[in-house]
């Protein structure tokens, strides 16, 4: 028996215990089926993630899943995985008939518009728990951003006291257990590289149902490094999502936004972090795409709960950054997470200069990932 196997256990130095094989995995057969092109529908699905949660899959197994999840999925199985996932884990109630929540299907390194947009609809006086995931394969994931900022890995009783005395929180999801399989699912997708439409539906949709949400705006950024490569793959990506959210009950809508660049001005944790603060502070210097992007998505967002003009909502929105609202409800928020600190950059610099003058046309999304990652 491994070190690992028996503390996992969790057995007494010295004790007597009785070590056999494990009965085989039904469902595992399900996956070997998928991989052949056999369809999966909601019975099997939910077999497979209960016993992803209940650890009964192995690495090379949970490898197996996560390649052929991969592959297309239709509408049908899409939905399935979606209900799969929220049966697995906990479920949240808000006494409020209107949940808002935002999310970005990721891959666009910098692109931290949700620490923005919670505290300007919290500030608007709508209910907005956010539960966010760590990074899959960009260098910084919100949860990981606003970690330096304040505590995250909250637990579900914390999380519900933050947003019942601010109306909005910031949190990890994983230590929520809304949607336990998903964060089971991230690691290997991490370590894979992997993040196919199937599995990027129902980890989004999953964990906004099982929050209580309601109304949820949804960033798709397109560009040839992006995660999303081309418009029409953002359009299928859009068209899955609102089939989906239809049938699980949620009132959603897609925006499609330019990812063809990075945002802001630094890579990774403490220096996103440092950027999101400038917005939120007003300062002359902050990156305006960020500003821009938020408050184009704040927007959308408010204008869907408070069903109102698209120009009523941005003006609105602007006016919650600019008289600094935003700000002190985010600072309100990450008091009762666990208390506020400034962000601390690393101390080790390395200037990487041109060997001539010129200009810089473009920068790779995943190239600069990939580094920021090392």
């Amino acid at each position: 028996l491994s070190d690992a196997a028996w503390r996992a256990l969790g057995v007494a130095p010295g004790a007597v215990v009785e070590v056999r094989h494990p009965d085989p995995v039904e469902s595992i057969h399900d996956v070997r089926g998928r991989m052949f092109g056999k369809p999966l529908d909601e019975r099997q699905l939910l077999a497979i993630m209960q016993d992803v949660v209940a650890g009964r899959y192995s690495d090379i197994e949970l490898a197996a899943f996560v390649a052929t999840m991969s592959t297309s999925f239709d509408i049908p199985e899409s939905v399935a995985m979606t209900r799969a996932m929220i049966a697995v884990g906990d479920r949240l109630s808000w006494p409020q008939p209107v949940v808002a929540d935002k999310h970005c299907v990721g891959g666009l390194p910098g692109n931290r518009t949700t620490m923005l947009v919670v505290p300007i609809v919290a500030a608007a006086g709508h209910l907005i728990p956010k539960t966010s995931s760590r990074a899959i394969t960009s260098p910084a994931g919100t949860a990981d951003t606003m970690e330096v900022l304040t505590r995250v890995d909250l637990s579900l009783a914390e999380m519900r006291r933050v947003v019942e005395k601010e109306s909005g929180c910031i949190v990890w999801g994983g230590n929520v257990s809304l949607s336990p399989a998903d964060d089971i699912l991230i690691r290997v997708e991490r370590a894979l590289d992997l993040d196919g439409p199937a599995q990027l539906v129902a980890s989004v949709l999953s964990k906004k149902a099982a929050a209580g949400s309601t109304h949820v705006v949804i960033d798709i950024p397109v560009g040839p490094t992006a995660k999303v490569r081309t418009w029409r793959d953002a359009a299928a990506l859009k068209g899955l999502m609102l089939a989906v959210a239809d049938e699980i009950g949620l009132r959603l809508r897609v925006r499609r936004t330019d990812g063809s660049q990075p945002v802001v001005r630094g890579i990774g944790p403490a220096l996103e972090a440092r950027d999101v603060l400038a917005v939120l502070r007003r300062d002359p210097e902050a990156p305006q795409d960020l500003r821009e992007r938020a408050l184009l998505l704040a927007s959308e967002l408010l204008a869907l709960v408070e069903d109102t003009t698209a120009e009523a909502a941005y003006a609105r929105a602007v006016t919650i950054l600019d008289s600094g609202d935003a700000e002190q409800k985010f600072l309100a928020i990450c008091e009762a997470q666990g208390g506020f600190r400034e962000p601390v950059p690393g101390h080790h610099r390395l200037d990487v200069t041109a060997p001539a003058a010129a200009r810089v046309r473009a920068i790779d999304n995943r190239r600069l990932a990939t580094v920021a990652r090392l």
